[in-house]
């Protein structure tokens, strides 16, 4: 009995001690990010390790100089991070209209080769990006779209609608079909069914798969690299800080803010949607 009892505190112990490193292996990165980006770089250079900073000694100059515009002496990242949240917000809105009814298609209508459509989907959501870019890009600069914000959407939805349809797909199969099958005999269309009883019941499910899709679109580096470099007006906020990291005039603070400018918006987001984000990924999985 006293065995079991100090194997069960051993456990205990090391579980907690477990929980403890894997947060402070996770949060202290961001932590030490944030308060670089507040710290004038004076004081950063003076006490490089200095992990509780002086409140008094904290200053915005540092932000307000890498969002102001270039021509005032900043680095532009206002125009970065409105070029993303365009770009981001529109492919996400997009992929969602299409992702939707090619997933309730998948999993409630019968046609030949369904499953091999399932199947491609899958492979295309497994197929690294960087195979497909330059070919992508070149038929862009084709048809004359290659170096253009819509360019880009168009890219990033084809990026994320395969991901977007398998996880919708996976959560929609768990759906009994008995509910359409009683919604027809009601008399109700396939497009009043989908959207007045699929769309409610994958609420939770479709806000995830929003907020992943964003979260793809709004880091993506390797497409913007290719479509929007030869224009840095139209640059996101990836490629600058980018720039800021290649920047060998460009402070660490500088850096740090531009890095939590990239790094915040998805965190609100996530933020306001973790009920919405944990539910669709538990139910996704009970039911895929």
């Amino acid at each position: 009995m006293n065995s079991f009892r100090i194997q069960t505190e051993v456990f205990r112990f090391l579980k907690w001690a477990l929980i403890v490193f894997l947060l402070i292996v996770t949060i202290f990165p961001f932590y030490y990010m944030i308060v670089m980006s507040f710290v004038p770089i004076q004081d950063l250079l003076r006490n490089p390790l200095a992990l509780v900073p002086d409140i008094g000694q904290l200053t915005l100059d540092t932000y307000v100089r890498v969002i102001a515009p270039e021509g005032d002496g900043g680095f532009g990242f206002g125009r970065f991070m409105l070029n993303s949240a365009i770009v981001a917000t529109a492919a996400t809105l997009l992929t969602m209209l299409l992702s939707v009814p090619a997933s309730y298609a998948m999993t409630r209508l019968k046609f030949a080769g369904r499953k091999q459509v399932s199947a491609m989907f899958l492979a295309v959501y497994m197929f690294p990006a960087i195979i497909i870019a330059v070919p992508v890009f070149v038929g862009f600069q084709v048809i004359g779209l290659g170096t253009t914000l819509v360019g880009l959407t168009i890219a990033y939805i084809a990026l994320t609608v395969p991901v977007s349809v398998h996880m919708l797909r996976s959560y929609m199969l768990g759906l009994p079909e008995s509910i359409d099958e009683a919604a027809m005999i009601d008399g109700a269309t396939r497009w009043q069914i989908m959207r007045k009883i699929t769309v409610p019941l994958s609420l939770p499910t479709i806000m995830s798969t929003a907020l992943y899709s964003f979260m793809i679109a709004w880091n993506e580096f390797l497409f913007a690299l290719l479509f929007l470099s030869a224009k840095p007006d139209l640059w996101t906020v990836s490629l600058g800080l980018t720039r800021l990291a290649d920047g060998q005039e460009v402070s660490r603070t500088i850096l740090m803010a531009g890095s939590v400018l990239l790094t915040l918006p998805i965190v609100i987001m996530y933020g306001f949607a973790e009920r919405w984000l944990t539910e669709g990924l538990t139910v996704g999985a009970d039911k895929g």
